[in-house]
């Protein structure tokens, strides 16, 4: 981290939901559970969902710039709320539940405003976009047992954003769209990120590299691994101990081939990447992360600042 870090704040309806997108991210110090935007200083949790403080629930995100843009903020906050939605968001209804960005300086709101035209402009939605860009207010952090509630609560998490209709609206509305690309991809890198294909060991393209850089999504173009957390695993597959940002792979059930094991996902394309196995260095935290080199583009260090990913050079710092 830098000391140049700033605060972004955003409400997203339920503030249970709106801290994983954003904790364990690349850049962000800390995701605060509270309350802002209303008239009661120091509300609780109890005056807040009664709508007759004026506040929403909301998270306050301390981050590093430098490393984790505002515009990819702006960019995780949209992809986690049904955006024309005045009235609250999925099962929670009222105005303690509304979706406002609330910007914490000029740059912020211009960015802000920025990509909500952008998004009105795509029409994603057919409905106008509802969510509020307003100028930061006091931020009041909710009580203990509010904070980092999909850790401590985890299963209880996992149904309440389920039944909420929140996960089902996320999957249906940003989903990559996947039309045409049979067209852009090679048959082998379509059979493994579209089919759950699995490329030869030993005889793909990144197994044994050791160039400096980092591998990307195939299809999105996001950072998915770094050179500096590859190892040679032995396997004949890309392997690694970690990805950049956590929150760009995603974790599901893999009982193909009479197995149990962890498939590994892009978040925004969706497509299937590999494993990951707990057989890795116990020093690096024990997991293996075994990818398909079909799955990913390599970027070289010295192409990185060309090619858009500038701000993760500290990572070779």
């Amino acid at each position: 981290m830098t000391n140049r870090l700033e605060k972004a704040t955003f409400a997203g309806g339920c503030f249970w939901c709106m801290v994983e997108p954003f904790d364990t991210r690349p850049g962000v110090e800390s995701v605060i559970s509270g309350y802002t935007g209303g008239h009661v200083t120091n509300p609780t949790y109890e005056q807040v969902c009664s709508n007759t403080t004026g506040h929403v629930e909301a998270v306050q995100i301390t981050f590093d710039p430098d490393i984790m843009p505002y515009e990819q903020l702006l960019e995780t906050f949209w992809q986690q709320i049904d955006p024309t939605d005045p009235g609250g968001q999925f099962n929670d209804r009222g105005e303690s539940y509304q979706t406002a960005i609330f910007y914490h300086n000029e740059k912020q709101k211009e960015l802000a405003e920025q990509s909500k035209q952008q998004l009105q402009d795509s029409r994603k939605f057919s409905k106008p976009i509802a969510t509020r860009i307003l100028p930061a207010m006091p931020f009041y952090e909710a009580e203990e047992s509010h904070q980092n509630y999909y850790k401590k609560q985890s299963f209880h998490y996992r149904l309440y954003k389920k039944g909420s209709g929140r996960e089902d609206f996320i999957k249906n509305n940003w989903k990559a769209d996947k039309s045409d690309l049979k067209e852009k991809l090679t048959p082998l890198q379509y059979h493994v990120t579209q089919e759950k294909g699995t490329e030869r060991p030993f005889q793909n393209e990144y197994w044994d590299i050791e160039d400096e850089g980092i591998y990307v999504d195939i299809i999105s173009g996001k950072p998915l691994f770094s050179s500096r957390d590859k190892y040679d695993a032995g396997c004949g597959w890309p392997s690694f101990t970690k990805p950049i940002d956590a929150y760009e792979v995603v974790e599901e059930l893999d009982t193909s081939h009479g197995m149990i094991r962890t498939e590994i996902r892009s978040r925004t394309a969706d497509s299937h990447l590999g494993h990951v196995f707990e057989d890795g260095p116990k020093e690096h935290g024990g997991l293996r992360y075994c990818m398909n080199s079909a799955a990913m583009r390599f970027v070289p260090l010295d192409k990185m600042e060309e090619e858009g990913y500038g701000n993760l050079l500290k990572l070779f710092n």
